[in-house]
């Protein structure tokens, strides 16, 4: 099998783990046989400090892929959400919930490699808005899979864990962190008063994250998901399309994403509702940091603390 570590090739993960290695390839042949896949070329392994991803190449790739013990619910969610909204998701082939493994089927090319244009972004972001939308009443059934909570209520603790637990920080950034926390209490009321209701924010959607058949998005890759202000979604959004097609673009597509969510609110208050949840979405990405495999979990603390530094 071809191994890519890609920027880690130190960070230890359980494929390093013979037993942990020979237990998920079993029980990957064992899905294989059961569906009678049959394979044509070598496995290619994919290895990071929050997942392990081997591709099984077969008439129509096949993608097994083991989430760290912190994003575990992943195969759970993805399980649930191809029950909830089949269209809008993979639906997998087999899962084992406990383990966080999942074996996933393709689904068409990923968006990146199609060189996406402003108007195909707005209509991902409007499909993505109502595929939020959709999962507003599967709130607490997300909670009990395990999805982490990042309503906003809980944002100001979230706060407190992160910067209490993170070891990069020095004394001055702490400091200003710590003086700032006021006034991210001001933001999260403010957001809250907005009355946007808690859905699924995938809190990494990017144009690799998303795949594309004939107009209609798909979307994968939930490790990095939480219950949460769906707006949260916008951040790494707006900045990759931003990155792609120049800061000019952002309020566009951000209209396009909002407009489904105006019944009952004004589009001012969704734009400064959607300005506050980019900004308190950087606890987001930094709790996504801190769900890597045990042994590389030092690799997240220099992110983490980014994350929290642009708060300020």
């Amino acid at each position: 099998m071809e191994t890519d570590r890609g920027a880690y090739p130190e960070a230890r993960t359980p494929w390093d783990d013979p037993a942990w290695r020979t237990e998920a390839l079993c029980w990957l042949d064992a899905e294989l046989a059961r569906l009678g896949i049959r394979e044509t070329g070598p496995r290619r392994v994919r290895v990071r400090p929050w997942s392990i991803i081997v591709r099984v190449e077969a008439a129509s790739p096949v993608w097994f892929k083991a989430a760290s013990p912190g994003s575990a619910f992943e195969a759970g969610l993805n399980a649930a959400l191809s029950r909830w909204v089949p269209s809008r998701v993979l639906e997998p082939y087999a899962v084992d919930a406990a383990r966080g493994w999942s074996l996933l089927p393709s689904g068409g090319p990923v968006w990146r490699s199609l060189s996406p244009g402003p108007r195909e972004w707005e209509s991902a972001l409007t499909q993505y808005a109502e595929f939020q939308l959709a999962l507003v009443p599967r709130v607490e059934e997300m909670l009990r899979l395990g999805v982490p909570d990042a309503r906003v209520a809980a944002l100001p603790e979230l706060f407190d864990a992160a910067v209490a637990e993170n070891r990069t920080l020095d004394a001055a950034d702490r400091g200003r962190l710590l003086a700032l926390r006021p006034r991210l209490v001001e933001w999260c009321s403010e957001l809250g008063a907005v009355g946007v209701p808690d859905s699924l924010d995938h809190a990494d959607l990017h144009d690799g994250q998303v795949l594309v058949t004939g107009g209609r998005y798909t979307f994968f890759d939930w490790g990095d998901a939480n219950v949460g202000h769906p707006f949260c979604s916008l951040l790494v959004a707006a900045d990759r399309a931003a990155e792609l097609h120049g800061a000019s673009v952002v309020a566009r597509l951000e209209d396009a994403y909002l407009e489904v969510w105006t019944g009952g609110h004004t589009l001012r208050e969704l734009r400064r509702a959607a300005e506050l949840a980019r900004r308190l979405s950087q606890l987001t990405r930094a709790g996504s940091w801190g769900r890597l495999f045990p042994a590389a979990a030092e690799i997240g603390d220099p992110e983490r603390a980014a994350a929290l530094l642009r708060l300020l």
